[in-house]
């Protein structure tokens, strides 16, 4: 057996155990490198006779070339291993995914169309930048009313304003003359109130509304009372006092029964019993008029609430701003 055969023999033994790309790297620059045992025998050509030099030269080339190849099948199968290797490592910890959640606020907004819709209620949407006329004179709101002002109201020039309420949608509705009209309209609204634990400049809400014939008060009662039943739970009670609203007349602040105590009194409902949910009342025959419906024939009730102010008694939330503030910490809380 000739010395480079003897050489190539070593090389297919060292080459039998490896099994990593790093060890088959090391053994490449054992044989191959600059001081590598091939390297090295190709030095020695250099004191041979010229007459030898080809045939030694020939024999050298080959075995370099077999190493070579010897080395690049090795790790193709290296590679093919590792491909066929399982990538998850099933023994270390799994990693919880990020779920997106739905904000609380929307959450109470769906909730609550899902039960006016099993009620036979629409649900309509209106621009957020109105016209004063849509936002107060066809509410039949006065010139004079405080609501006006700039001081409670955000106005982009002297005809054009962020709504304040989602009424305004009742009233493109209305005047589209398709009666029966039974809808709620949630939304955006925006006030120029000063951010505080009860209090934000943007802020969402839900309008109701039922204009047929023979619509009475003990309908908006009726209403109401299934309405805040299904929110809240069966043994909800609810109760109106007297108020005034230029929309509605009569009108009436609605209150429901604290569902956390029903009725006995506790922290939630400051010990009343009774929580604070929005107002209603009967739509106003000058509003009918102005929309071109006869109030001698039709008549209709009329009812807002806040999203906010169902989230914060919902959840238990004791601050409006947390709402807004985008904190994940806080939003993933809720379900």
């Amino acid at each position: 057996m000739s010395d480079l055969d003897k050489i190539l023999v070593q090389f297919e033994g060292d080459l039998q155990p490896v099994h990593s790309e790093q060890a088959l790297e090391e053994l490449r620059v054992r044989y191959l490198g600059k001081k590598g045992i091939v390297t090295a025998e190709f030095k020695m050509l250099g004191p041979l006779p010229p007459a030898q030099k080809p045939a030694r030269g020939a024999e050298l080339n080959m075995l370099k070339e077999r190493v070579t190849a010897r080395l690049s099948e090795r790790r193709e199968e290296l590679q093919a291993v590792k491909l066929a290797r399982p990538t998850i490592d099933l023994t270390m910890p799994g990693r919880r995914p990020q779920v997106g959640r739905l904000h609380p606020l929307t959450q109470i907004e769906e909730r609550i169309k899902r039960i006016f819709r099993a009620m036979g209620f629409s649900v309509e949407t209106g621009p957020e930048i109105e016209t004063a006329f849509y936002n107060f004179t066809a509410l039949n709101t006065p010139e004079w009313h405080p609501a006006r002002d700039e001081a409670d109201t955000f106005y982009l020039d002297d005809e054009r304003l962020l709504r304040t309420e989602t009424s305004p949608v009742q009233i493109r509705v209305m005047q589209r003359g398709k009666l029966p009209v039974r809808m709620i309209s949630p939304g955006r609204v925006y006030r120029n109130d000063k951010p505080d634990p009860s209090h934000f400049p943007v802020f969402h809400q839900v309008e109701g509304l039922y204009v047929d014939k023979g619509v009475t008060f003990a309908d908006l009662k009726g209403t109401l009372l299934f309405f805040y039943r299904q929110l809240f739970g069966p043994d909800t009670q609810l109760r109106f006092r007297p108020h005034y609203f230029p929309f509605t007349e009569p009108s009436a602040e609605v209150d429901a029964s604290c569902y956390l105590c029903g009725g006995k009194g506790c922290r939630l409902c400051k010990h009343t019993g009774w929580l604070e949910m929005g107002g209603s009342g009967m739509v106003d025959p000058n509003v009918l008029e102005d929309v071109d419906i006869d109030s001698e024939e039709y008549t209709g009730f009329a009812f807002g609430l806040g999203i906010e102010r169902i989230a914060l008694l919902w959840y238990g939330i004791d601050d409006i701003r947390l709402l807004y503030e985008n904190d994940l910490r806080f939003l993933r809380q809720f379900t």
